[in-house]
């Protein structure tokens, strides 16, 4: 964080200095939550959980240099103390935000934040210092800490933001008020919470609202929630897709045989061709959107397909792919999932297995609602349709849905198996996997199949290990 004095901190936030013998200090190390990333010069934010109270922390925080504790009670060492921590933290992170002047570019979608921001980050380093949100921190504590880790160095602060409800993400935008927007889709992650697709494009469209009208809104050309949100905006509306009526498009777009994307990227500045690491067609919707913000930002269409082209994924358990020893491939998509993901996903993995068997352990997709059966039902049957050699439904209820799908759309759905838990899943694989098998884990987070998927990755390392 740019350095700031306990008095400041105190001020900008509405509390009150306790034990705090020179007010004059400076925080000039991170703002943290976590109490072993606590260090020289730290501000530790002490929020009280179900389970843990960060307050028990405060002695030994700053005993291992932190400057002070952000802090809703007196904790007997320097404090700031203030009514509600979080309210606090947001107001630190818009004063700091504000004061840096950084360009700040916002996403959101039901489908893809993480991996597009990780693509946008990678693309605009390029250009100047960024700062950006780590893995999936996009709620209301996750990003005002990330917004705190810029320094005056910082030239793009690129922030994802995460919503379960109407109000979330213009709640985010008045902590740190962004100057570019983008939304990539309107999907089904979360229906259950937000009632409707129309519901989660409310909630999504309060990003291009909040932009001034010297920002820019950027929307998905290919996906009509998104791009009816042009008219919730005054600032500039940029489309980028495989539409013909897109800024930003792609064109001659295929897979490699080892599954990864190449295209040819269309610019208002000009066209270049991408071919990336990273695996699966639906990363191309993503590139062009990382395309669409980095040529807003002025970087060429040469600069961006290079950029594109060398990108790598920098949050674990997104298609993260191992190539084990024996020559069996293991995809670990095990972060989260939702239908369009898992469709996504699918794909990938057909793609991938090309002339190799296939399998898909594949676990519940959370908060889908009144929608639960159909859609884990809907993902059996695309499993079918693509001719996966092998679907493992691992779990409950969610589980024998997706199992009965694939029973039900044809004669294949008899090579899929329903089976209790993550530990059945990787006894059954490591009995019946063969070199040269490719091998999809995925599920949402609940359910934890990311141990599955590093059980096989061990196992084709070292022998036999169990799902931890």
């Amino acid at each position: 964080m740019i350095a700031l004095s306990l008095a400041e901190i105190a001020a900008v936030v509405g509390g009150q200095t306790h034990d705090i013998p020179d007010p004059s200090v400076q925080v000039t190390g991170p703002v943290v939550r976590d109490s072993r990333e606590a260090g020289p010069g730290s501000l530790f934010v002490a929020f009280a959980g179900e389970r843990v109270d960060g307050h028990d922390f405060a002695a030994a925080v700053v005993e291992a240099g932190a400057a002070a504790v952000l802090a809703s009670r007196p904790v007997g060492v320097p404090a700031i103390v203030v009514e509600d921590v979080q309210a606090a933290l947001g107001a630190l992170a818009r004063h700091v935000v504000r004061r840096l002047g950084t360009t700040l570019v916002a996403l959101t979608g039901s489908a893809g934040k993480t991996s597009t921001k990780d693509l946008i980050a990678q693309v605009l380093q390029r250009k100047a210092p960024t700062v950006w949100t780590p893995g999936s921190f996009n709620n209301e504590i996750g990003l005002p800490l990330t917004a705190l880790s810029a320094t005056e160095e910082t030239k793009f602060l690129v922030l994802e933001m995460g919503a379960r409800g109407i109000g979330h993400i213009r709640y985010l935008t008045d902590l740190t008020p962004p100057k570019i927007g983008l939304v990539l889709n309107v999907g089904t992650a979360h229906i259950g919470e937000f009632g409707g697709r129309e519901q989660i494009a409310q909630a999504k469209g309060e990003l291009v609202e909040a932009l001034p009208e010297d920002g820019a809104a950027i929307l998905n050309a290919d996906d009509p929630l998104v791009r009816a949100m042009a008219s919730r905006t005054k600032a500039k509306v940029i489309l980028f897709g495989e539409s013909g009526e897109a800024d930003v498009r792609a064109e001659n777009v295929r897979l490699t045989d080892s599954g990864q994307p190449a295209f040819t990227l269309h610019t208002p500045s000009g066209a270049s061709d991408v071919t990336m690491r990273l695996y699966g067609e639906h990363h191309v919707s993503n590139a062009l959107a990382a395309a669409a913000v980095a040529h807003e930002l002025g970087m060429s269409a040469e600069e961006i397909a290079t950029s594109l082209s060398e990108a790598g994924s920098l949050s674990r358990w997104r298609m993260e792919v191992t190539e084990r020893p024996d020559g069996a491939t293991v995809v670990n998509d095990a972060y989260n999932a939702n239908p369009e993901s898992m469709r996504a996903a699918l794909r990938a993995l057909a793609a991938m297995g090309k002339g190799r068997r296939t399998w898909a352990v594949l676990g519940k997709m959370a908060e889908l609602g009144d929608e639960a059966l159909a859609e884990h039902d809907a993902v059996g049957r695309l499993a079918v349709r693509l001719n996966v050699s092998k679907l493992v439904a691992v779990g409950g209820r969610e589980a024998s849905w997706l199992q009965l799908g694939a029973y039900n759309e044809g004669s294949w759905g008899e090579e899929s198996v329903h089976v209790s838990d993550a530990q059945a899943a990787v006894d059954l694989l490591r009995s019946e996997l063969r070199p040269g098998d490719v091998v999809l884990v995925k599920a949402s987070r609940s359910v934890g199949l990311e141990s599955v998927a590093q059980a096989l990755v061990e196992t084709g390392a070292e022998g036999e290990v169990s799902a931890r």
